[in-house]
């Protein structure tokens, strides 16, 4: 019986999710024990979540058999949070914002993918690296370089690398983010928003955002949403743009491959939720139903994110690279908050 199990696909993802559950579990525990000290549970469950597992990650080589079951936790089980958030979102919540804050988001990453490929290269990396390493940071990490990667046709390596450097950076980011609203007294409005434009991956908003509350939340995901859709026109710039190698042919229609990293099936769910919402079709209780297990399969799946980050590789790929990175994402988070000010999203409510 054992023997099937391990050979089954659900039996090799087994010790990979019970480990992400497991410290899921542990964060949800303390989370709890400090709301029972002190009242009130002042570093989130999700941020604990990332915390131990990154920490566990760093200290403990995993066998190869937790492998498969993290990878399904940090990316299966994120993305079906966040197709049920979009049952507790409405578009009105976006709209509200006003046109402003979608010129801002535009603006945000023409910017950064600019500036930051410009730093790059001042600092001596290849162009083509440069690119992923911009992009990576101006549109949504690991699903914007994969995407990137065979339009300019890149080097599996330089993929890697960027890669491993949006794996820490974002779990920094997602800790870091919380502070730096709260030291700036941002709204909820303008807290969500800044997350929505420097987080790296869509998941990862809720993380960064929790702690800013309910609307932070949501404008922070829409916000968010609008700039992962940015990956399709930058892929279509850099098709025409991009210069090649001669294994792809300039202009070269985008593949059913790279249209799914445009619109993954999540964000779809997500939109098909939120326009129900939005249009008064969900009734309270799958709301309510919804949004709990969102809550926990975030948890589980920010663990998972954890485990996958070694903080060892941030010294692996080198000074170079690492100041180009962080470079690059210090421009993206001064641009961010400049749009905030700029359209008065950061004194509204």
């Amino acid at each position: 019986m054992i023997a099937v199990l391990s050979t089954s696909p659900f039996g090799r993802l087994l010790p990979g999710l019970a480990l992400s559950s497991a410290v899921a579990g542990t964060a949800l525990l303390l989370a709890r024990v400090e709301t029972l000290a002190v009242g009130h549970a002042w570093i989130e469950p999700l941020v604990v979540a990332i915390l131990l597992g990154t920490a566990l990650r760093t200290a403990w080589a995993l066998p190869a058999a937790f492998a498969p079951g993290i990878d399904c936790a940090a990316r299966f089980v994120l993305e079906v949070a966040v197709m049920l958030i979009g049952a507790t979102i409405s578009f009105g919540t976006l709209a509200a914002a006003g046109p402003a804050l979608l010129a801002g988001i535009v603006a945000t990453v023409l910017s950064a993918i600019g500036l930051s490929f410009l730093v790059g290269r001042a600092l001596g990396l290849p162009a083509k690296m440069a690119t992923l390493v911009a992009c990576g940071n101006a549109i949504c990490g690991n699903s914007a370089i994969a995407a990137v990667a065979p339009v300019i046709e890149a080097d599996g390596r330089d993929v890697a690398t960027a890669i491993a450097f949006t794996a820490v950076l974002g779990v920094g980011v997602v800790l870091l983010l919380p502070l730096v609203a709260a030291m700036l007294h941002l709204s909820p409005t303008a807290g969500g928003a800044l997350a929505g434009l420097t987080v790296y991956a869509v998941p990862q908003v809720l993380a960064a955002a929790g702690p800013m509350g309910g609307v932070a939340v949501q404008v922070g995901t829409l916000v968010k949403l609008v700039r992962v859709l940015m990956l399709g026109p930058v892929l279509l710039l850099l098709s025409l743009l991009a210069p090649r190698d001669g294994t792809m042919a300039r202009g070269a229609p985008l593949d059913r491959r790279r249209l799914a990293l445009i619109l993954p099936w999540f964000i779809v769910g997500f939109l098909l939720l939120a326009g129900l919402r939005s249009a008064g079709l969900l009734p309270t209780a799958a709301v309510d139903v919804a949004d709990h297990a969102a809550g926990l399969l975030t948890v589980v799946a920010m663990a998972a994110l954890g485990l996958g980050v070694d903080l060892r590789s941030v010294a692996a790929a080198g000074p170079r690279v690492t100041a180009v990175v962080t470079l690059s994402l210090c421009l993206l988070a001064g641009i961010a908050l400049g749009i905030l000010w700029a359209t008065g999203l950061a004194w509204n409510g």
